[in-house]
């Protein structure tokens, strides 16, 4: 664990030349990338420093010229625009297989969606829970077969499935790009059950009309709705699934799962595209996940 002192932060803030305004302000109006290291003392003698142990001085020293900020010792706070990139950590999760895919969806369907009994619920509420188990049904499949993200399911329009050709179109946007994914044959029955029955229902209580695929039921106490908001909806599928495996964390990790499986079957180029990736990078970092081969590996030549 880092301990800095007062003493140590004057000392990085002296160093640095933090203190002297006019250093500051010719920082502040420059891009000049060996100023920036010159001023931050990343110098050749200590690069083996990690970016994690910079970006913790940085804070401290924020937080040290935040204090005096307050305190009317100096004028403004020069780390402000200073920032050390390269210190996301990654996050590794448990990996579902496909078949562990395939039986956390199967449960869920069956507790949640066909066995689900609404006797407890007041009557004036049950066809909103009923309609809301149907839809709620499709979105996680949609999660947990086509790896989208959330943010990319409330998008999803009825222009974008094609039932003849069984596939669905995740529409780019500022971090993914367009795809087509194929429907998978346990999906087919529960889109035509919302597209014919449940989906025209839940319509009727919005004011406005929508293309949207996923509609949002009223909130409690009303009637009708003018508003399509979803991001109140993936909370309770996520609490419903950890309740039927406990090593679910969230649907980052399952996301994580379908792209570490479409690795293994469809190559790094395939998987880029089926995940909506703009950058093959961010596909190789899912290679991490994969530890199959590095278990085969230990099974094979470790000497016990």
């Amino acid at each position: 664990m880092f301990c800095l002192t007062l003493q140590k932060l004057k000392y990085l803030a002296k160093r640095n030349d933090f203190t002297n305004r006019n250093n500051e302000r010719k920082l502040a109006d420059t891009n000049n990338q060996s100023r920036y290291i010159k001023a931050f003392g990343i110098s050749e003698k200590n690069r083996q420093q990690q970016n994690n142990t910079r970006s913790f001085y940085l804070k401290a020293l924020h937080h040290y010229f935040t204090f005096l900020c307050k305190t009317e010792q100096i004028e403004t706070n020069p780390c402000a625009w200073v920032k050390i990139g390269g210190t996301k950590k990654k996050t590794l999760y448990k990996i579902y297989t496909p078949e562990e895919l395939d039986t956390l969806f199967d449960n869920y369907d069956l507790l949640f969606v066909r066995n689900y009994d609404p006797c407890h619920i007041p009557e004036t509420q049950r066809q909103y829970a009923v309609l809301g188990k149907q839809r709620n049904a499709l979105i996680a499949s949609t999660l947990i077969y086509q790896g989208t993200t959330t943010g990319e399911v409330e998008k999803i329009e009825l222009d974008d499935i094609n039932l003849s050709k069984a596939t669905i179109t995740i529409q780019g946007g500022r971090k993914g790009t367009k795809r087509i994914l194929p429907l998978q044959a346990v999906q087919m029955g529960l889109l035509l059950n919302y597209l014919r029955q449940t989906r025209p229902q839940i319509s009727e209580y919005h004011t406005r009309e929508s293309n949207r695929l996923f509609l949002a039921l009223p909130p409690l106490g009303k009637k009708t709705t003018a508003q399509n908001d979803l991001e109140h909806i993936f909370r309770p599928i996520a609490k419903q699934m950890k309740s039927i495996d406990k090593q679910f964390l969230n649907f980052k990790q399952v996301r994580a799962s379908v792209i570490t499986n479409w690795l293994k079957t469809q190559g790094l180029r395939r998987a880029q595209y089926l995940a909506g990736h703009r950058y093959i990078c961010c596909t190789e970092r899912y290679i991490t996940n994969d530890l199959s081969g590095l278990i085969d590996d230990i099974n094979t030549l470790h000497p016990f």
